[in-house]
C-alpha cells in the first residue's frame, strides 16, 4: 500500500494548532523585545534581515521596524516564486508576526532601555544569546520559522546545490562581517557569542539534555553482561547480529540505555566481566517503547 506522505505532513502541521500558535506568538514577542532591548541598541549584527535591518539603519538611518516588515513581504513573496506554497506556508505568519511584534514592542523597549544600564558590554551580550536561543528553540520546535534569513537559505539551497547548513553559513557570514567593516571587529566577537549560545540553547530545547547514555556492545560474555543488565539494571536490552570488517566473523552486539547515574558503574562491571569488551557510547536523549526500568529519570 503506498503511503500518501504529502497528507502525513499536512496531518502533523495541522495537530494542536492552537497552542503551537502560542508558542509562536511568544516566541515572535521574545524575539522582538530582544532585538529592540539588545541586539539593536547595542549594534549585534547576527546575520539575516535583523542584522541587515542594524546596518541600513547606521548606514542610511532606514526605521529598523519598517526595513523588517517590508523584508519580510519581499521574501514571501522570492518565497512563493521560488519555493512554492507549500514551502511558504510553515513561514508566512512568523514572517508577519515577528515585524510585527518588534513594532508593536518598540515603545515598551524605549521605556524600559533606560533602566538597563550594566558595567560591561558583555551583560546584555549573554542576556541577548540566551533569549535570542529561548525564543528561536520555542519557535522551531512547533515546527514554525519567522522567515527571513531562513527563506534565502532554502531558496540558495535549492537553486546552488547546497546543503542547507553552508547556505545558512554563507549567508549569515557575509551579513556579520559586513557588520564587523562597519561597526568593528569587537561587535564582531560578540556577535559571534550571541550565535554561539542560541545554538546551544536551540538543541536544549529541541531534543533536551542528555539525560542517559546508548551502550553499544562487543563482548565474548554476551550472556554475563546480559543477564546483569537485565536482573541488576532491570531494563531491556537488544541484541542483534555483526559481521567485523575486517576478520568477517559473525557475533552478537548488544545495544542498551543507562541512565547517567549509572554508567560509571555499568562501564565498569562489563569491564570486570569481560576486559577485552569494546564500547560504543553515545549521549541518549529520549528513549520511548520497549522496556525500560520504572525509576529511569526520562519515565
Amino acid at each position: 500500500m503506498d503511503i500518501d506522505l504529502k497528507k502525513i505532513k499536512e496531518q502533523v502541521l495541522n495537530q494542536n494548532l492552537i497552542s503551537r500558535y502560542l508558542v509562536l506568538i511568544l516566541g515572535a514577542t521574545l524575539l522582538a523585545i530582544n532585538y529592540n532591548l539588545f541586539l539593536l541598541p547595542n549594534n549585534l549584527v547576527i546575520g539575516g534581515t535583523s542584522g541587515l535591518s542594524i546596518i541600513f539603519n547606521r548606514l542610511f538611518n532606514w526605521n529598523p521596524s519598517i526595513f523588517l516588515i517590508f523584508s519580510g513581504i519581499f521574501l514571501l513573496i522570492l518565497s512563493l516564486i521560488f519555493l512554492g506554497i507549500q514551502e511558504t506556508k510553515v513561514t508566512i505568519v512568523g514572517a508577519i508576526l515577528y515585524p510585527a511584534m518588534v513594532s508593536f514592542t518598540a515603545p515598551l523597549a524605549n521605556n524600559l532601555i533606560k533602566y538597563l544600564d550594566f558595567d560591561t558590554t558583555i551583560i546584555p551580550v549573554l542576556i541577548a544569546g540566551v533569549l535570542y536561543g529561548t525564543a528561536n528553540g520555542l519557535i522551531f520546535k512547533v515546527g514554525f520559522n519567522t522567515g527571513g534569513g531562513d527563506i534565502l537559505m532554502k531558496i540558495v539551497n535549492k537553486y546552488a546545490k547546497i546543503t542547507e547548513g553552508k547556505a545558512n553559513f554563507v549567508i549569515n557570514l557575509i551579513i556579520m562581517l559586513s557588520g564587523a567593516i562597519i561597526f568593528g571587529p569587537n561587535k564582531f566577537v560578540y556577535s559571534l557569542i550571541v550565535i554561539y549560545l542560541n545554538s546551544l540553547i536551540i538543541d536544549r530545547i529541541l531534543i533536551g539534555i542528555s539525560d542517559s547514555k546508548l551502550f553499544i556492545i562487543y563482548t565474548k560474555e554476551i550472556d554475563k553482561v546480559k543477564e546483569y543488565i537485565l536482573k541488576d539494571l532491570k531494563t531491556g536490552v537488544t541484541i542483534f547480529e555483526a559481521t567485523g570488517g575486517y576478520s568477517q566473523e559473525k557475533s552478537n552486539v548488544l545495544m542498551c540505555a543507562v541512565p547517567n547515574r549509572d554508567y560509571y558503574l555499568f562501564k565498569k562491571v562489563v569491564l570486570e566481566i569481560d576486559s577485552r569488551a569494546f564500547f560504543v557510547i553515545n549521549d541518549c536523549y529520549e528513549v520511548a517503547g520497549g522496556v525500560k526500568r520504572r525509576n529511569l529519570p526520562f519515565i
